[in-house]
């Protein structure tokens, strides 16, 4: 077993990974696959900087995770060693189940939810290291009975969160996403089971929220990353109609699997297995390869948008707070058959919506805990102004020449 380890996280400063069985879950080959994969997609087509990966967000999750510990023991919450470091390797693990360019894939290649993959990297790993990681998956899956763990790992003060909104900042440069994690760390308390923050860090969560709201328009849902990311989907799309027909498509053995079988819901349990093991070995490689490969395709549409994507050629998008008109969109639809004639316009045109809803009252609402032993959801605090709201902007993407 190895010795605890030290790295260097740009934002954090000198860290730990505190377990040996921790580091040998690091070195395996399944969590070595998220350093190929970006955290951000195509942000840096926005955002230069945000090159970071997967692998940068889980340490820097693992990190957090080992202070808000150290805090909930000082102030007495009891949390075994096993549980310390089952909860660990839950949220070291929580994004092991992303695929290529992240979010904007899901549900692309194989229809099923990322945090299922998860759970099936975390299964495969808890064979291999005899039964080890059973706890963390109990956590994982909140099914330990301690309720605040599972908080930790996956709630709205979670260190998933918590880390993604400081290194995103962080890389993209938005200085409004920089929140207060430490001051917020160390308000953190555990009554009855559950997840509380003492009345003192009260602005901070109203600062973490704001942050995250303006991350998501700002940053992840920023119009251009949109447009990017749907013409992505769009491509993936394509070269599977392709592949289902039997045309010869240059891709990566592990990507060919997805795009030339057409995997349904209900054979996802008898193949787990086999969908893992080339799951496994898919990364934003892989995609950029192929991208590459599809710009000399016969094929228009997949040449295309292909072409479009590594020149960063993006589409045109409208954003608006109400749908877009049947008339509008047809409008548009006719000048790309104008200008494309004989291609299929809706791999051209884009539209659909996007929402976002940064704080909710529909599980584990933030509550706060007040000097006089008071427990209260975030929602009955008025002072605050925190409601949930539901934000939906509708999108229309096209090409830009010749419209």
């Amino acid at each position: 077993m190895n010795q605890k380890k030290i790295f260097n996280d740009p934002v954090y400063g000198f860290t730990e990974i505190p377990y040996g069985l921790i580091f040998d879950l690091v070195e395996h080959p399944y969590f070595q696959r998220l350093r190929r994969i970006k955290q951000l997609g195509f942000t840096h087509y926005v955002y230069p900087g945000a090159l970071h990966t997967r692998f940068h967000h889980a340490l820097g999750a693992l990190h957090l995770m080992t202070e808000t510990i150290s805090v909930l023991r000082s102030k007495g919450t009891e949390i075994t060693e096993e549980e310390a470091q089952g909860v660990s390797i839950a949220i070291l693990l929580h994004d092991m189940g992303h695929g290529p360019f992240s979010h904007a894939l899901e549900h692309t290649l194989v229809s099923i939810h990322h945090e299922d993959l998860s759970v099936f990297f975390m299964e495969a790993l808890n064979r291999q290291f005899n039964g080890q990681l059973t706890l963390a998956i109990q956590i994982f899956k909140d099914e330990y009975p301690k309720k605040f763990l599972h908080q930790l790992v996956s709630g709205q003060l979670d260190m998933d969160r918590m880390d993604y909104l400081n290194r995103d900042s962080f890389f993209t440069g938005v200085s409004e996403g920089v929140i207060g994690y430490d001051r917020i760390i160390k308000m953190l308390a555990v009554r009855d089971n559950q997840l509380l923050v003492e009345e003192k860090g009260i602005y901070s969560i109203e600062r973490f929220l704001t942050a995250r709201r303006i991350m998501y328009w700002q940053v992840y849902l920023h119009k251009t990353v949109l447009s990017a990311e749907q013409m992505l989907i769009r491509t993936l799309k394509r070269a599977k109609v392709l592949a289902l027909k039997g045309k010869k498509l240059a891709v990566s053995k592990n990507l060919a699997y997805f795009l030339y079988n057409n995997l349904k819901a209900d054979q996802i349990a008898e193949k787990k297995a086999e969908i893992l093991e080339h799951f496994a070995q898919l990364d934003d490689y892989d995609i950029v390869m192929a991208l590459k490969s599809f710009t000399v395709n016969e094929d228009f549409v997949l040449s295309f948008l292909a072409k479009s994507l590594l020149n960063r050629k993006l589409f045109k998008i409208q954003l608006k707070n109400e749908p877009f008109s049947s008339d509008q969109i047809e409008n548009v639809r006719q000048k790309i058959l104008k200008a494309h004639p004989n291609v299929d316009a809706d791999y051209l045109l884009l539209a659909g919506e996007e929402s976002n809803n940064v704080y909710s009252t529909l599980k584990d609402e933030i509550s706060i805990l007040f000097k006089d032993g008071r427990m209260l959801p975030m929602s009955l605090i008025s002072e605050l102004g925190i409601r949930p709201k539901i934000i939906t902007k509708y999108y229309l993407c096209y090409p830009k020449n010749n419209l």
